[in-house]
């Protein structure tokens, strides 16, 4: 079981719930606390591209880079021919980021951070968004918190469309700070109207905002700060989803 390779084609459908101009809304609006370097923006672990396209068409030159070939397809087809300069995509894992020039500001959504599991793959990647960054450039990304994870443990969740069947269970192991995410999930095909079957197995790293802060320094970060779901503030006790945000001199 590989992760998206399946899932890829119903991600969309799923997750019909996310407000991705509420997502974009948020990003502005931390843009707009100190003008960017310029408009050129990093979307790391774009998926499907949908938070790319709205960004897009705010005008933003975007680049999207994803470990996934199946998550890029879409997310091409989604952006073909999308805001004043069409965006490009790039099959890369995080901690081998390799753009072809500087850029101004790099998002993060979605918990994706959490996908990086090793925390040597994850301080890679962030020295690698730091070297592609111009000075002035921000790297915002969000998790979801060591406490959400861990209440997830022995959960069982159902996800359901008229053509998207997805059962799943979370395991989470204390030991070693995985949560384990076991997916069935069904599709129609449209075209024989038969079912299709695929499983996938998901990971996610529970990480501490010290560890985390720890890290961006390390990569050479400053201006480090934390804040709550969607929010401006600093994050308060129960939030399941913490955003930071990190400069580079």
């Amino acid at each position: 079981m590989s992760s998206y390779d399946f899932l890829a084609g119903c991600y969309d459908r799923l997750t019909y719930d996310v407000d991705y101009t509420a997502w974009a809304d948020y990003v502005e609006k931390h843009f707009a606390r100190r003008p960017l370097p310029g408009n050129t923006i990093l979307d790391l672990a774009c998926g499907t591209g949908s938070l790319t396209r709205e960004l897009a068409l705010r005008g933003y030159e975007m680049i999207g880079v994803d470990l996934s070939p199946e998550m890029l397809s879409e997310a091409a087809e989604k952006n073909r021919g999308v805001g004043p300069v069409e965006p490009i995509f790039l099959c890369q894992s995080m901690d081998k980021l390799d753009l072809y020039g500087t850029i101004d500001a790099c998002v993060c959504c979605l918990d994706s951070i959490n996908y990086v599991t090793s925390p040597k793959k994850l301080q890679r990647a962030f020295e690698r968004v730091h070297l592609f960054l111009m000075p002035g450039g921000l790297f915002l990304f969000d998790i979801n918190t060591p406490e959400k994870l861990a209440a997830m443990d022995g959960q069982v969740f159902l996800d359901e469309t008229e053509d998207t069947y997805c059962v799943w269970r979370g395991e989470f192991s204390r030991r070693s700070r995985l949560c384990s995410y076991f997916m069935d999930i069904f599709r129609l095909d449209r075209e024989t109207g038969l079912w299709e079957r695929g499983e996938e197995l998901h990971e996610e790293r529970a990480y501490s905002v010290s560890k985390l802060t720890a890290m961006l320094k390390k990569a050479g970060f400053g201006e480090i700060k934390t804040y709550g779901d969607l929010k401006l503030r600093p994050p308060i006790s129960g939030e399941g989803r913490i955003f930071f945000t990190a400069r580079k001199d």
